[in-house]
């Protein structure tokens, strides 16, 4: 089992639920089934919640990978947690009207670093 991996899996569930049910949510309250309907807050969580479902996935394969090599889990819940943080703060970030670019780029970047790194740790783990 890949316990660490798990957990972060876990973690970001409730990340991904909460992007999620902020489109629904906007959506009826817009009224918009398909589409944007040329509202910018709900482009901007479409946008939010794609965003998640685009990365969030290969990243935690890649933990999975590293762990399930043998990558000790003192490198991978750092992984997690940089990619839980770097999730939330690129989600709120993204979905402000008057959007804070830090949160924004700090979180995607938190993201990349999580894909090297773990792509790093799964090769490594794939050559000894």
């Amino acid at each position: 089992m890949l316990h660490a991996t798990a957990i972060w899996a876990a973690l970001l569930a409730p990340v991904c639920l909460w992007l999620s049910m902020r489109v629904i949510g906007l959506r009826r309250r817009l009224r918009v089934a398909i589409g944007t309907g040329g509202q910018s807050a709900l482009e901007r969580a479409m946008r939010a919640q794609a965003n998640f479902a685009e990365y969030v996935p290969f990243a935690l394969v890649l933990m999975a990978l590293a762990e399930a090599g043998g990558t000790p889990v003192w490198i991978i819940h750092p992984l997690g947690a940089a990619l839980l943080a770097g999730r939330i703060a690129h989600g709120w970030g993204i979905t402000r009207e008057r959007e804070d670019f830090r949160f924004r780029v700090g979180g995607m970047m938190a993201t990349f670093t999580v894909i090297g790194c773990a792509a790093v740790a799964a090769m490594v783990a794939a050559l000894t």
